[in-house]
């Protein structure tokens, strides 16, 4: 079996141009792989530390160099020699090195970029693509392949978006099983809402996930505009294409309340819940992702109550891929599905953990990029080889975004 035989991390940027890590490795046997980290804007209070250097004369502070030393200096001396198959204990032995509950001493971003390089370099040193590899090592009993909805965010707001609605991310779930006809799907309504914004004055531009941002004066204006959009690109609102959102709440929760400017009103966790229970019934969701905020469990609890049974209830913030968090979920019969971010915890093993639970639990699995990509379609393996029911990965613009459902084309065309 093929070793390590070295570690090269470098400073790159993201999507936002923004400093982040990628890391190159090379086995014995002259293969290389690389990897790279994303970052979000939009961020849970649980998650692990991303390190930055704080050095407000580079980047704004936001450089990352102390990461790149740390797995140059700390972590690429332990790992070297070490058989790349052996994710958990490599894993295992950076979280050890780091030694905090958030990672903070290493960073989880030095952490993850090489968790995500020995996962690759595993993959060819038994020279297996990595949705193969991840799906024999961690998911043997699966036998069927099961690709995921893509959830294509074409329209946004809140942080992403300065703010022009509240609710973060509206977004198209196609309804066909063959990914290539869903992506298809996807790019046609992006194109036919972008004709009919045009056509109403709005600016075109997009946000940091792809999608346009129009200042549309409240948050159910969204779902109607994007009802028009689906028919005008010649689909069933409905049977061929749903609709889904991320509010991202805890980025508007503020003392006990729900401050929704562009609705001009502030709501209670129950006026909330009872107005996700009216889109439900006028419009085809396929799941709300983040309705109530991250530790607004009470809120949670009669939420799940309401809907649970009528549509996927996605924990983000409210679990962050994190083990702990999503067993309190599931004691508390919070949610019913999670999103999954690598850079939330900051290790393959350990969001392969979380994942594992959820499937064991019933829980369904979204796996999400972040509003700071990279070119790294990582997550489109990963979905694919751990049959998850849904894939977040951004509209159908910027590059950052259309290379994951690249990659989905491309796994479809290997394994159908």
């Amino acid at each position: 079996m093929a070793k390590i035989k070295s570690v090269k991390a470098r400073e790159i940027l993201d999507s936002r141009g923004n400093p982040t890590v990628e890391v190159e490795i090379i086995l014995d046997n002259n293969k290389k792989v690389w990897a790279s980290v994303p970052s979000g804007a939009s961020t849970g209070v649980y998650e692990a530390l991303e390190l930055r250097d704080g050095d407000k004369k580079r980047y704004g502070g936001k450089g990352v160099l102390k990461a790149v030393k740390n797995i140059n200096k700390k972590i690429a001396p332990k790992i070297i020699g070490l058989d790349p198959t052996s994710q958990i204990e490599i894993d295992n032995l950076m979280i050890k090195l780091d030694g905090t509950e958030n990672k903070s001493k290493l960073g989880a971003n030095a952490i993850l970029g090489v968790s995500m390089a020995v996962a690759r370099a595993g993959a060819q040193a038994t020279n297996q693509p990595l949705y193969l590899y991840l799906r024999k090592k961690f998911w043997s009993q699966q036998k069927k392949w099961q690709f995921p909805m893509p959830t294509m965010n074409i329209l946004n707001g809140g942080v992403h978006a300065g703010w022009s609605i509240d609710v973060q991310e509206f977004m198209v779930v196609p309804q066909q099983k063959n990914i290539h006809q869903a992506i298809r799907c996807g790019v046609e309504i992006f194109h036919s809402l972008k004709s009919i914004l045009k056509d109403m004055n709005y600016p075109v531009t997009v946000g940091d996930e792809g999608g346009y941002a129009p200042a549309l004066g409240g948050n159910e204006q969204a779902m109607q505009l994007m009802s028009k959009a689906i028919k005008k690109a010649g689909y069933n609102f409905g049977r061929d294409v749903k609709i889904s959102m991320d509010p991202a709440s805890s980025e508007f929760y503020k003392n006990g309340q729900y401050e929704m400017k562009a609705d001009k009103r502030n709501r209670t966790s129950d006026e909330m819940i009872e107005m996700y229970k009216k889109w439900v019934a006028k419009y085809p969701i396929a799941f709300i992702e983040d309705g109530l905020a991250e530790d607004d469990w009470a809120g949670w609890q009669k939420l799940t109550t309401e809907l649970g049974k009528k549509i996927p209830l996605i924990g983000d913030d409210l679990f962050v891929t994190n083990v702990k968090r999503l067993q309190e979920g599931i004691d508390k019969k919070v949610g019913n599905a999670i999103l999954i971010k690598l850079n939330q915890i900051g290790s393959v093993s350990e969001t392969i953990e979380t994942m594992l639970l959820a499937q064991k639990n019933k829980y369904k699995l979204a796996i999400s990029h972040r509003s700071g990509e990279t070119v790294d379609d990582f997550i489109a393996d990963l979905a694919v080889a751990s049959s998850a029911e849904f894939i977040k990965t951004g509209s159908l613009s910027r590059g950052e975004r259309i290379t994951k459902y690249n990659r989905l084309m491309e796994i479809w065309d290997e394994v159908k």
